[in-house]
């Protein structure tokens, strides 16, 4: 692995941090153009009252000066407005269905606080901001990432009606957001063992990520109900594709065509009318806690898709090309 990155931090401790470390030195990047993503992770129908105090400032601790990266380890830090934990926070008694309060809170003999306050989605802003710095880097090697949502719910339009009714219902929406990447050489990625195929490590960056329960390349599941004549890519002249069925991705190696990834956000488990739970105190009947949260982040999690791509393809652009400035980088990739 070329690039390695670590996050700490709680929902509502006192900060998130970040560590990316392997990066070439020579990247421009600068504090407006982290926040600058980290403004758009915050966006869409159905976020909550607290996305507005997120207005995250970063303070960028290392790896930086003069607007460009050195080469050394990058440090992120990104205070939390709203830092309450642990001792400023209720307890909860009743696990949530659909979270990873009860089973984390068996498997470390912790409280359920303690692990909802480490498994909450707020964890992500750190992985978009030192994504920002792997975006910057593709973009400066003409590679471009992008992302749109496709579903809320079932509604493929007036997604805002949609979750506006939900929302006066007290539940929540999941739905389909999509991602891709222009410019991507061919050969990223590898063949010759399982964890070097660049669709297994994008498969997996995305199911790290919150309530994502699905992720397709390309055709995707659509391809089983296909026969293999309508399945594939055909060549012709000159070893041009006609079609993208495969999404960029053939034998676990980029083909230099466009990378288009798909993943599917179940429903949020924080609903304003709580499911039926247990309280662990008692073993009698309970409601879940109704804590704070989105009826949708389908919008956001389309933003964090694209930064996980960026991480992923920005470790697999070094592992094959390698170099330790961006002038290196360029000429080896040219």
């Amino acid at each position: 692995m070329a690039l390695r990155y670590l996050t700490a931090g709680e929902s509502h401790g006192r900060g998130l941090v970040g560590i990316l470390e392997g990066l070439p030195s020579g990247i421009p990047i600068t504090q407006e153009l982290i926040e600058d993503q980290l403004r758009r992770r915050r966006q869409g129908p159905g976020r909550s009252a607290r996305q507005a105090l997120e207005d995250d400032r970063v303070l960028v601790l290392s790896g930086l000066a003069k607007g460009r990266t050195l080469g050394s380890p990058v440090g992120v830090l990104i205070p939390n407005r709203d830092a309450r934990w642990p001792e400023g926070m209720p307890e909860a008694t009743a696990p949530r269905p659909g979270h990873a309060d009860l089973a984390g809170s068996i498997k470390y003999r912790v409280g359920l606080r303690d692990v909802m306050e480490r498994a909450s989605a707020r964890e992500t802003a750190m992985r978009v901001a030192l994504a920002t710095f792997c975006r910057e880097m593709l973009s400066g090697l003409g590679v471009s990432v992008f992302s749109r949502v496709l579903r809320i719910g079932r509604a493929s339009r007036n997604w805002a009606a949609e979750v506006e009714r939900a929302g006066k219902q007290g539940d929540t929406l999941g739905g389909v957001f999509e991602v891709f990447a222009s410019g991507v050489p061919v050969g990223l990625g590898s063949h010759v063992h399982w964890d070097r195929r660049l669709d297994g490590r994008i498969a997996a960056a995305f199911m790290s990520l919150n309530a994502i329960k699905g992720v397709e390349i390309g055709l995707g599941f659509a391809a089983a109900a296909l026969k293999g004549s309508r399945a594939h890519d055909e060549y012709f002249r000159g070893l041009r594709r006609r079609t993208n069925r495969s999404g960029g991705i053939d034998g676990g190696m980029s083909t230099g065509q466009p990378i288009v990834v798909r993943a599917a956000m179940k429903p949020l488990p924080t609903l304003a009318k709580p499911l039926r739970s247990v309280d662990l105190r008692t073993g009698r009947a309970a409601s879940a806690p109704a804590e704070r949260g989105d009826v949708c982040a389908v919008p956001a999690a389309a933003v964090i898709g694209e930064s996980l791509l960026c991480l992923v393809l920005a470790d697999a652009m070094l592992e094959k090309f390698g170099g330790d400035s961006m002038k290196d980088l360029r000429s080896r990739v040219r």
